[in-house]
Formats: C-alpha cells, sequence, structure tokens
C-alpha cells in the first residue's frame, strides 16, 4: 500500500462524486480520511445505484465506488454542539474538503477563517459547480449542467445526434480529480511554509481546463468547435470503423501509418490517390476514405485486426463494453481493481476501482470497505476526549 501521504488527516465533509472522489484519492494513497456525515441518511449517494437492496440499507453501490479506505461519523453541523466538534476535530486535522454550495460554510459559522483560527497549518478544499466568485457561483450544479455549461456537450455526438451528453459524470470526475492535485501541491507547500491555505475548486473551471486542445483551436486557431462523432478532428483515417463483428477504433494520424495501414488491408493503390495523399487531403475525403478501408475491415474479426495493426505500428483497438474493457488480461495484470471479500452492509464480496497509476515503494491502495453510516463516531469521539456518557447524550440530542 503507498503511504504517499501517511500520517495525512483528512476530513470529508462531501456528498455524492466530486468531493468523495477527491477524498478516495487521498485516501488510496495513505491519507486517513474521515467521512463528517448528516445522522440518519448520510451522504446521498449512500441510496443511489443500480441495486435497491443496497440503496435501502444505505451502502449504494454509487457510494461504495469512492469510499473504501474511510471512516464515517455523523455530525450534525446544524446544532452548536456539532460545530464544536468539528472544530475540535480541525485541530487534529491536515486537511478539510467541503462540496456545499458557496456561503453555506459561512452561514454555519464554519468558513475557512473560523476554521484557521482553530488550526492555522489546516488546508481548505472547496469544491463547488462555479466557484466561490463570480455572478453564477450561487446557482445550483450537478454534472450534466456543467457539461452543457462547458460546451463539453455540444460537441459530443456527430452533426446529428448533437449536443450528447457524455456517458458518465466525467465533470464531477475531473473536479475531483482537480481538488486532490490542488490539496497534494498545498501539502507540499505547507512543509516549506509551515501553513495552510484554502483552495477553490469550481466545476467548470476544471471542465473546461480538460478541454485543452478543443479550448485552443477556438481561442488560437479561430475555428468553432464542432461535433465530429467518432471521427478524430486532427486526422484522417482516424477514428471508429465496422469490422466483421463490431467497432474498431484505428488512429492512422501519421503519414507513415496511414501508407502502413492500407497496405496491410490490400489497399496499397490508396497511397497514391490524390484525394488521400497528405493529412488534410484525407480530411476533407474522410468519408470516402472511411468507405473504402471498411470495405475491407468487414471481412475479418476486430480482435484479428487489432492483432495485425498493433504489430506493424499503428494503434488500433476494439469498441468493448465496460465488463469487456474490466475483464481485459491487461487491466487484470495491472491489478486496478481491489477485492474485499467481505463488506459490512453489503453481505458479498467487493470491488472497487483503484487510481490509474503505480508508484514505487507502494501502489495506490486501501485496507478496509467502504464504511456503514457512523461506524466509526464513537472511536472518533474518544478521540477527542468526549466521555461514554456525552457520547450518550450526543446521541439522544441527534447530534451524531
Amino acid at each position: 500500500m503507498s503511504s504517499a501521504l501517511q500520517g495525512i488527516r483528512v476530513l470529508d465533509l462531501t456528498n455524492v462524486l466530486a468531493g468523495p472522489f477527491c477524498a478516495y484519492q487521498l485516501a488510496l494513497l495513505g491519507a486517513e480520511v474521515v467521512k463528517v456525515e448528516v445522522p440518519g441518511d448520510g451522504d446521498l449517494a449512500r441510496q443511489l445505484g443500480a441495486d435497491p437492496a443496497l440503496n435501502a440499507a444505505r451502502m449504494g453501490a454509487s457510494f461504495l465506488a469512492q469510499n473504501a479506505g474511510k471512516q464515517s461519523l455523523t455530525l450534525d453541523l446544524k446544532t452548536e454542539r456539532g460545530k464544536d466538534l468539528l472544530r475540535r476535530l480541525v485541530r487534529r486535522f491536515d486537511v478539510l474538503v467541503e462540496n456545499f454550495r458557496p456561503g453555506v460554510m459561512q452561514r454555519l459559522g464554519l468558513s475557512h477563517e473560523a476554521l484557521a483560527a482553530e488550526n492555522p497549518q489546516l488546508v481548505y478544499c472547496a469544491i463547488s459547480g462555479f466557484g466561490q466568485d463570480g455572478p453564477m457561483k450561487g446557482a445550483p450544479a450537478y454534472d450534466q449542467i456543467i457539461q452543457g455549461l462547458s460546451g463539453m456537450m455540444s460537441i459530443t455526438g456527430d452533426a446529428a445526434s448533437a449536443p450528447l451528453r457524455v456517458g458518465y459524470p466525467v465533470a464531477d470526475t475531473l473536479a475531483g480529480m482537480t481538488a486532490a492535485f490542488a490539496i497534494s501541491a498545498a501539502l507540499v507547500r505547507r512543509l516549506r511554509s509551515g501553513e495552510g491555505g484554502f483552495i477553490d475548486v469550481s466545476m467548470l473551471d476544471s471542465a473546461l481546463c480538460s478541454m485543452g486542445w478543443i479550448v485552443s483551436n477556438h481561442l488560437i486557431a479561430g475555428v468553432d468547435p464542432q461535433p465530429h462523432g467518432n471521427d478524430n478532428f486532427t486526422a484522417a483515417p482516424s477514428g471508429a470503423f465496422r469490422a466483421q463483428d463490431g467497432m474498431l477504433n484505428i488512429a492512422a494520424n501519421k503519414q507513415e501509418q496511414f501508407v502502413a495501414l492500407v497496405q496491410a488491408l490490400g489497399l496499397p493503390e490508396l497511397a497514391d490517390d490524390p484525394r488521400f495523399a497528405l493529412r488534410e487531403d484525407r480530411k476533407r475525403h474522410r468519408a470516402a476514405l472511411t468507405a473504402l478501408l471498411e470495405g475491407r475491415l468487414r471481412q475479418r474479426p476486430c480482435a484479428e485486426w487489432e492483432a495485425l495493426l498493433s504489430r506493424i505500428g499503428i494503434p488500433a483497438g476494439a469498441v468493448l463494453t465496460v465488463p469487456q474493457a474490466l475483464a481485459l488480461p491487461q487491466v487484470q495484470q495491472r491489478a486496478l481493481l481491489k477485492t474485499f471479500d467481505a463488506a459490512p452492509g453489503v453481505g458479498r464480496p467487493l470491488q472497487v476501482a483503484r487510481s490509474g497509476f503505480k508508484l514505487s515503494g507502494g501502489d495506490p491502495d486501501v485496507q478496509t470497505p467502504p464504511p456503514r453510516l457512523g461506524e466509526h463516531s464513537e472511536a472518533l469521539l474518544r478521540s477527542i476526549g468526549c466521555s461514554a456518557a456525552e457520547i450518550d447524550q450526543l446521541r439522544q440530542e441527534g447530534v451524531v
């Protein structure tokens, strides 16, 4: 297990996806992450997912996906006693992550300034739809809203189908990854300065930053982005093509790759066809070129073409379903999935994804399954000096 963030303690006050995904990345790197949840229901993601029984048990698949390795503490931050307990916790922690709408933590008296007074070394990260300032800061935002406002949907699909939503919550995920990166950087800075800091992560900003080529074509080249479907707008033949048993991605982006491709398909004459001589020629005559290539590609299955083309240095791969992708020997070899033989509240073995990188000295990993709601409340409250009688009183009052 990676110990890159060993000794770092994180308070995760977030819900649903962007924030929990951020804190999960920190847990995978060895940080101790305590998830602070509302008593009774907890994180809304506990009720989200494709398994109704797990949702009813407050262990929804959406929650399980990004909360392994964390502890769960229930705390009602609308009560004075709940706020006081959080302040006491903050004194012992290094990082706090929240994804409330801007202004909520201030109204609770738990702003960055208030908590920095308790712990000047605290790294406080606020994730929101639009950031902490600007005319849209108070607007509610979910992943699909950001996908639309960022222009992401306008370039997804083709001329007939766009705009289309990307098939998973990409804006949430990008914001969570951005936040984890920013927190790690702030922790490095703290090693030098001894000071904490405030991080303001915007889902909209994160989405736009991830669209570098698209944005630069507009800003620098003056070209308005258009939806290109499965075609790579920078080159041809580069995109998805029909083979005998499905779709095959081919990226013959370089001139020598195009020449090698048409030779491998038994169509060497296309390399000398003036319509396809150079990259820009091929882009202008993309439809005609695709029809000629697919005439040959349809004669053999994807797996055969993938092996042949990869062998001669042309990037190629079948278009797989998610289950097929997870079953790839490559994915299995890399041990991307973590398996828990038993997970409390789940009643069966559980698999979750780890990080997309390996690290010398210990790969990112977690040792414990996602927690049941409030599973660690008593132990955590005892750690800040609460007595058994005080904890009982807090429970009776609904604070925890």
